[in-house]
Protein backbone atom coordinates (compact mmCIF):
# COMPACT_ATOMS: atom_id res chain seq x y z
CA UNK A 1 0.00 0.00 0.00
CA UNK A 2 2.83 2.39 0.86
CA UNK A 3 4.27 1.97 -2.64
CA UNK A 4 0.99 3.26 -4.08
CA UNK A 5 1.48 6.67 -2.43
CA UNK A 6 2.73 9.28 -4.97
CA UNK A 7 6.52 9.80 -4.74
CA UNK A 8 6.69 13.29 -3.20
CA UNK A 9 4.25 12.51 -0.40
CA UNK A 10 5.90 9.14 0.18
CA UNK A 11 9.40 10.62 0.36
CA UNK A 12 8.34 13.43 2.71
CA UNK A 13 6.83 10.86 5.07
CA UNK A 14 9.98 8.71 4.87
CA UNK A 15 12.28 11.67 5.59
CA UNK A 16 10.16 12.74 8.57
CA UNK A 17 10.23 9.23 10.04
CA UNK A 18 13.99 8.84 9.49
CA UNK A 19 14.75 12.23 11.08
CA UNK A 20 12.47 11.36 14.01
CA UNK A 21 14.21 8.03 14.64
CA UNK A 22 17.73 9.44 14.22
CA UNK A 23 17.15 12.50 16.42
CA UNK A 24 15.43 10.47 19.15
CA UNK A 25 17.49 7.31 19.32
CA UNK A 26 20.87 7.88 17.63
CA UNK A 27 21.91 11.54 17.80
CA UNK A 28 19.73 13.30 20.37
CA UNK A 29 21.90 16.42 20.19
CA UNK A 30 20.40 17.13 16.76
CA UNK A 31 17.26 18.56 18.35
CA UNK A 32 18.81 21.89 19.32
CA UNK A 33 20.39 22.26 15.88
CA UNK A 34 17.40 21.33 13.72
CA UNK A 35 14.40 22.88 15.51
CA UNK A 36 13.71 26.53 14.65
CA UNK A 37 14.38 29.28 17.18
CA UNK A 38 13.29 32.89 16.96
CA UNK A 39 15.43 34.41 14.17
CA UNK A 40 17.06 36.97 16.49
CA UNK A 41 17.79 34.44 19.23
CA UNK A 42 21.45 33.46 19.71
CA UNK A 43 20.33 29.87 19.15
CA UNK A 44 18.98 30.47 15.64
CA UNK A 45 20.77 29.00 12.62
CA UNK A 46 19.82 29.66 9.00
CA UNK A 47 19.12 26.02 8.10
CA UNK A 48 16.47 25.81 10.82
CA UNK A 49 14.04 27.59 8.48
CA UNK A 50 13.84 24.30 6.55
CA UNK A 51 15.00 21.66 9.04
CA UNK A 52 12.27 22.42 11.60
CA UNK A 53 9.68 21.08 9.14
CA UNK A 54 11.10 17.58 9.66
CA UNK A 55 11.34 17.71 13.45
CA UNK A 56 8.65 16.60 15.89
CA UNK A 57 8.15 16.48 19.63
CA UNK A 58 10.53 14.13 21.38
CA UNK A 59 9.52 10.52 21.92
CA UNK A 60 10.16 11.06 25.64
CA UNK A 61 7.61 13.89 25.86
CA UNK A 62 3.92 13.24 26.56
CA UNK A 63 2.22 13.05 23.19
CA UNK A 64 5.55 13.15 21.37
CA UNK A 65 4.84 10.06 19.28
CA UNK A 66 1.31 11.25 18.53
CA UNK A 67 2.71 14.50 17.12
CA UNK A 68 4.46 12.84 14.22
CA UNK A 69 1.81 10.12 13.79
CA UNK A 70 -1.00 12.67 13.47
CA UNK A 71 0.98 14.86 11.06
CA UNK A 72 1.98 11.95 8.84
CA UNK A 73 -1.53 10.52 8.84
CA UNK A 74 -2.94 13.90 7.79
CA UNK A 75 -0.36 14.21 5.01
CA UNK A 76 -1.14 10.65 3.92
CA UNK A 77 -4.86 11.52 3.82
CA UNK A 78 -4.68 14.75 1.80
CA UNK A 79 -1.28 14.75 0.10
CA UNK A 80 -1.74 12.08 -2.59
CA UNK A 81 -4.86 13.71 -4.04
CA UNK A 82 -3.17 17.10 -4.28
CA UNK A 83 0.04 15.65 -5.68
CA UNK A 84 -1.91 13.96 -8.46
CA UNK A 85 -3.98 17.09 -9.11
CA UNK A 86 -1.19 19.66 -9.07
CA UNK A 87 1.71 17.57 -10.29
CA UNK A 88 4.93 16.90 -8.41
CA UNK A 89 6.56 20.31 -8.97
CA UNK A 90 3.65 22.45 -7.82
CA UNK A 91 2.91 20.12 -4.94
CA UNK A 92 6.51 20.38 -3.72
CA UNK A 93 6.35 24.17 -4.03
CA UNK A 94 3.09 24.17 -2.10
CA UNK A 95 4.51 22.08 0.72
CA UNK A 96 7.70 24.03 1.32
CA UNK A 97 6.25 27.51 0.76
CA UNK A 98 3.51 26.65 3.26
CA UNK A 99 6.20 25.62 5.73
CA UNK A 100 8.03 28.91 5.14
CA UNK A 101 4.78 30.87 5.53
CA UNK A 102 4.23 29.06 8.80
CA UNK A 103 7.68 30.07 10.04
CA UNK A 104 7.23 33.68 8.92
CA UNK A 105 3.85 34.38 10.51
CA UNK A 106 4.74 32.65 13.77
CA UNK A 107 7.94 34.65 14.11
CA UNK A 108 6.33 37.90 12.99
CA UNK A 109 4.10 37.63 16.05
CA UNK A 110 7.13 36.62 18.12
CA UNK A 111 8.92 39.74 16.91
CA UNK A 112 6.06 41.97 18.05
CA UNK A 113 5.99 40.30 21.47
CA UNK A 114 9.79 40.43 21.88
CA UNK A 115 9.91 44.13 20.98
CA UNK A 116 7.22 44.86 23.57
CA UNK A 117 9.12 42.89 26.21
CA UNK A 118 12.42 44.59 25.39
CA UNK A 119 10.83 48.04 25.55
CA UNK A 120 9.24 47.28 28.92
CA UNK A 121 12.44 45.80 30.34
CA UNK A 122 14.59 48.72 29.20
CA UNK A 123 12.19 51.13 30.89
CA UNK A 124 12.64 49.11 34.09
CA UNK A 125 16.42 49.31 33.84
CA UNK A 126 17.06 45.65 32.95
CA UNK A 127 20.21 44.78 31.03
CA UNK A 128 18.86 43.08 27.89
CA UNK A 129 22.30 41.87 26.77
CA UNK A 130 22.55 39.76 29.94
CA UNK A 131 19.42 37.88 28.96
CA UNK A 132 20.69 37.25 25.42
CA UNK A 133 24.09 36.10 26.73
CA UNK A 134 22.42 33.57 29.01
CA UNK A 135 20.25 32.33 26.15
CA UNK A 136 23.42 31.58 24.16
CA UNK A 137 24.54 29.22 26.92
CA UNK A 138 21.24 27.39 26.41
CA UNK A 139 20.81 26.09 29.95
CA UNK A 140 17.34 26.41 31.43
CA UNK A 141 18.62 26.82 34.98
CA UNK A 142 20.18 30.15 34.04
CA UNK A 143 16.80 31.82 33.68
CA UNK A 144 16.87 33.64 37.05
CA UNK A 145 18.03 37.24 36.69
CA UNK A 146 19.04 39.97 39.08
CA UNK A 147 16.00 42.08 38.27
CA UNK A 148 15.17 45.26 40.24
CA UNK A 149 11.63 44.11 41.09
CA UNK A 150 9.14 41.29 40.64
CA UNK A 151 7.67 42.76 37.45
CA UNK A 152 11.08 43.00 35.84
CA UNK A 153 11.86 39.44 36.94
CA UNK A 154 8.70 38.10 35.34
CA UNK A 155 9.29 39.95 32.06
CA UNK A 156 12.92 38.85 31.99
CA UNK A 157 11.95 35.21 32.40
CA UNK A 158 9.30 35.63 29.71
CA UNK A 159 11.83 37.04 27.22
CA UNK A 160 14.31 34.32 28.11
CA UNK A 161 11.70 31.63 27.52
CA UNK A 162 10.64 33.13 24.17
CA UNK A 163 14.23 33.21 22.92
CA UNK A 164 14.78 29.59 23.97
CA UNK A 165 11.44 28.13 22.82
CA UNK A 166 11.67 26.52 19.38
CA UNK A 167 9.01 25.73 16.82
CA UNK A 168 9.09 22.32 15.20
CA UNK A 169 6.94 20.00 13.17
CA UNK A 170 5.47 19.53 9.73
CA UNK A 171 2.10 20.98 10.82
CA UNK A 172 2.55 24.35 9.09
CA UNK A 173 3.37 22.74 5.73
CA UNK A 174 0.57 20.20 6.18
CA UNK A 175 -1.94 22.93 7.02
CA UNK A 176 -1.00 24.44 3.66
CA UNK A 177 -1.77 21.11 1.99
CA UNK A 178 -5.13 20.83 3.77
CA UNK A 179 -6.04 24.45 2.94
CA UNK A 180 -5.18 23.88 -0.72
CA UNK A 181 -7.33 20.73 -0.70
CA UNK A 182 -10.22 22.70 0.82
CA UNK A 183 -9.82 25.35 -1.89
CA UNK A 184 -9.74 22.90 -4.79
CA UNK A 185 -12.32 20.48 -3.40
CA UNK A 186 -14.55 22.64 -1.17
CA UNK A 187 -17.51 20.28 -1.17
CA UNK A 188 -15.54 17.25 -0.04
CA UNK A 189 -16.71 15.88 3.29
CA UNK A 190 -14.36 14.70 6.01
CA UNK A 191 -14.78 13.25 9.46
CA UNK A 192 -13.10 14.94 12.41
CA UNK A 193 -12.27 13.48 15.79
CA UNK A 194 -15.12 13.98 18.30
CA UNK A 195 -17.47 15.06 15.47
CA UNK A 196 -19.67 12.10 14.48
CA UNK A 197 -20.90 13.50 11.16
CA UNK A 198 -19.04 14.36 7.92
CA UNK A 199 -18.49 18.09 7.35
CA UNK A 200 -17.66 19.87 4.11
CA UNK A 201 -14.12 21.25 4.22
CA UNK A 202 -15.27 24.67 3.00
CA UNK A 203 -17.11 25.06 6.31
CA UNK A 204 -14.64 23.30 8.57
CA UNK A 205 -11.44 25.04 7.45
CA UNK A 206 -12.54 28.62 8.27
CA UNK A 207 -13.60 27.48 11.75
CA UNK A 208 -10.21 25.85 12.32
CA UNK A 209 -8.40 29.01 11.16
CA UNK A 210 -10.46 31.37 13.35
CA UNK A 211 -9.89 29.18 16.40
CA UNK A 212 -6.16 28.96 15.61
CA UNK A 213 -5.87 32.75 15.30
CA UNK A 214 -7.63 33.23 18.63
CA UNK A 215 -5.50 30.65 20.44
CA UNK A 216 -2.29 32.00 18.89
CA UNK A 217 -2.95 35.64 19.78
CA UNK A 218 -4.48 34.99 23.20
CA UNK A 219 -1.57 32.85 24.31
CA UNK A 220 -3.87 29.97 25.26
CA UNK A 221 -2.32 27.60 22.74
CA UNK A 222 -1.05 25.06 25.22
CA UNK A 223 2.41 24.93 23.68
CA UNK A 224 1.06 24.58 20.13
CA UNK A 225 2.21 27.10 17.50
CA UNK A 226 -1.29 27.93 16.25
CA UNK A 227 -0.17 30.98 14.25
CA UNK A 228 2.28 28.74 12.43
CA UNK A 229 -0.70 26.67 11.30
CA UNK A 230 -2.45 29.84 10.12
CA UNK A 231 0.63 30.95 8.18
CA UNK A 232 0.86 27.61 6.39
CA UNK A 233 -2.86 27.55 5.62
CA UNK A 234 -2.75 31.10 4.23
CA UNK A 235 0.02 30.22 1.79
CA UNK A 236 -1.76 27.01 0.75
CA UNK A 237 -4.99 28.91 0.14
CA UNK A 238 -3.26 31.62 -1.93
CA UNK A 239 -1.37 29.14 -4.11
CA UNK A 240 -4.45 26.98 -4.67
CA UNK A 241 -6.48 30.05 -5.66
CA UNK A 242 -3.81 31.02 -8.20
CA UNK A 243 -3.39 27.54 -9.65
CA UNK A 244 -7.10 26.73 -9.66
CA UNK A 245 -7.69 29.25 -12.46
CA UNK A 246 -5.37 27.37 -14.81
CA UNK A 247 -5.65 23.83 -13.49
CA UNK A 248 -7.99 22.48 -16.15
CA UNK A 249 -7.16 24.88 -18.96
CA UNK A 250 -5.89 22.16 -21.30
CA UNK A 251 -8.32 19.42 -20.31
Amino acid sequence: MFNNIPPITRNIIIINVIVYLVSNFLFTGLYDSLVAYYPFSPLFRSWQVISHMFMHASFAEPGGLMHILFNMFTLFSFGPILEQTLGEKKYLILYFLSGLGSFFLFNLWNFIEVQQLVSSLESLGVNISEIYSRVSINIAEYSTFHAPNQEAQGLSDQLYTTLRSPMLGASGAIFGVVAAFATLYPDSKIMMMFIPIPIKVKYLMPIVIVVSVYLGISGNGGGIAHLAHVGGALVGWILARIWKKHLYRFN
